[in-house]
């Protein structure tokens, strides 16, 4: 089996140097049966790759480095190191508890990337050596402390500055390690890996586990799925457990369906379209703060200048002005929902209320200037649903649009198939037209990837509340500053039913629009 797994492997310190401030022994031995984080395991000849420098820790913390390899073999028997300890207390301190047995083991962990089981026990036929550990209580009796050296001085003498200075440069940091790869667990009744979240090794010695029973052990495989270290720990050392007593028949989904709990995720689908094309096209301002409606001055009759003669009177026309009323009109929406759904469900249930009702909320406020649009706008010449007939709209409307109001006609504002006729235009040699990276072909820009573009120099904009088919009102070539929409932030309400303890959220907001100029918003016209 070749699937990466991270197990550590205890074993017993044999040798400690006081003097040199070194601890060696035995870190591995081939073929003896202990208990790691996977199980019952025995590592065969050579099946551990040590070619790359390890930190030795304590008790696999890699928050706790201690010490460096300095010196590593292998022969039948094993894998032999020594490790030079750190001058700092916590060095210090691991070779007063070594020398007196308190903390006398050695745990290898290492990464196995190829291995089989034989009778419930792994059998690692090869792996990466990441890092070897200080510990307690070893799993193989073997693998322990034979030499332990405190110092590299003679006895009553004192360091000299120099010696100082290489104690201290040779202090064990941490902080540039790699962080530790997803942990694997053997599962016992299959013999097969399955994946523990963790980020650093589980069991490294028999743990304490509070796995007493079916619901306990449930508990904890929930938590260990969802990253809890502890839990994982337990999780394995009663999988390994459970390797002596169960077969493969014994241990499925099948036989115990509660083991297989069900994962919820807190993103929400949501297809309601919240984009407001033709409100971003237009712009909005700030609705005044009274009012329910928005008189704007327009004068409908213009002054005149005119040649005059030598002495003659000037030309006299007055100004003619109205207002053009835009009514205020109120968008809202509720949600009612129980007081035991607030309290108990999950934050991410109001977050996705909340955001679906801005979706509905931008899609009603975006079909209302669609149909202030529709309603104000001035019919364009007829043309037909196809490249041509986009050219000729273009071309024939834009002009007309400057000439109603005195100023440039900027937005193209498009329903989805004519969105699609632009994306798929080709010319007569079926080359694409708006969606050319040439310039042999660059009408414009319209692409799949966007809701933005451009047709023949118009800024283009897609909105989805336009008609989806290529009809009258399918499309509208707009001069800005012909068409005003004035809009209010958008507002939360939240009151209590008290009979039956229910919530309700309403939001809501105002909104006033309408074509000032109607030449200035050119309606698509079909043929």
């Amino acid at each position: 089996m070749s699937t990466k797994l991270e197990i550590n492997f205890p074993i017993t310190l044999t040798a400690a140097d006081n003097r040199k401030r070194t601890i060696s022994g035995t870190i591995v031995s081939w073929n003896e049966k202990g208990m790691t984080s996977a199980g019952a395991t025995v590592f065969q000849k050579d099946s551990i790759d040590f070619s790359k420098p390890v930190k030795l820790l304590l008790e696999h913390d890699r928050t706790r480095p201690i010490g460096k390899l300095v010196d590593i073999t292998a022969d039948d028997a094993g894998i032999q190191a020594t490790f030079k300890v750190a001058g700092t207390i916590a060095g210090d301190d691991s070779l007063l508890e070594a020398a007196e047995g308190l903390r006398d083991g050695f745990s290898v962990g290492v990464v196995v990337d190829d291995w089989d089981t034989n009778k419930g026990v792994m059998q690692v036929k090869a792996s990466r050596l990441m890092e070897v550990s200080l510990v307690a209580e070893p799993a193989i009796q073997s693998a322990r402390v034979s030499e332990i050296a405190a110092s590299e001085q003679p006895e009553n003498s004192e360091a000299t500055a120099e010696e100082q200075t290489t104690n201290q440069e040779e202090k064990v940091s941490d902080t540039n390690s790699e962080a530790p790869i997803a942990t694997e667990a053997v599962e016992a009744a299959k013999s097969e890996p399955v994946a523990v979240a963790a980020t650093q090794p589980v069991a490294y010695t028999k743990p304490r586990s509070p796995i007493n029973s079916q619901a306990r052990y449930l508990e904890h495989s929930i938590k260990a799925s969802m990253g809890n270290l502890d839990s994982a720990q337990y999780v394995a050392h009663a999988k390994a457990e459970s390797a002596k007593a169960l077969t493969a028949a014994d241990d499925s989904f099948t036989t115990n369906p509660a083991f297989k709990p069900i994962q919820y995720v807190s993103t929400v689908v949501d297809t309601a379209i919240g984009s407001r094309a033709a409100i971003d096209a237009i712009g909005s301002r700030r609705l005044p703060n009274a009012g329910m409606q928005v008189s704007v001055p327009k004068i409908t009759t213009s002054g005149s200048v005119a040649e005059t003669a030598e002495g003659g009177a000037p030309s006299e026309t007055g100004i003619i002005s109205s207002y053009v009323d835009l009514t205020v009109k109120k968008y809202s929406g509720l949600q009612r929902y129980s007081v035991e759904l607030f309290d108990r469900a999950d934050p991410s249930f109001y977050d996705a209320m909340l955001e679906n009702m801005r979706r509905q909320y931008a899609g009603a406020t975006e079909a209302a200037v669609i149909a202030a649009l529709t309603a104000g706008g001035t019919a364009a010449t007829a043309q037909d649903a196809t490249v041509d007939g986009i050219v000729a709209y273009v071309k024939t409307e834009a002009p007309a649009a400057y000439l109603a109001t005195g100023e440039l006609a900027t937005r193209y504002i498009a329903g989805t198939s004519q969105w699609g006729l632009l994306i798929g235009a080709q010319d007569s040699s079926k080359r694409p037209i708006f969606s050319a990276s040439q310039p042999q072909n660059a009408a414009g820009s319209a692409s799949t990837q966007s809701l933005r573009g451009n047709v023949m120099g118009l800024d283009l904009y897609v909105s989805n509340k336009a008609v989806s088919t290529s009809i009258d009102e399918s499309a509208f070539i707009v001069v800005p500053s012909a068409v005003a929409i004035y809009e209010s932030p958008t507002l939360q309400l939240s009151t209590n039913v008290v009979i039956s303890g229910e919530i309700e959220t309403m939001l809501y907001g105002y909104l006033a629009c309408g074509v000032l100029v109607a030449g200035g918003v050119r309606r698509f016209n079909l043929t």
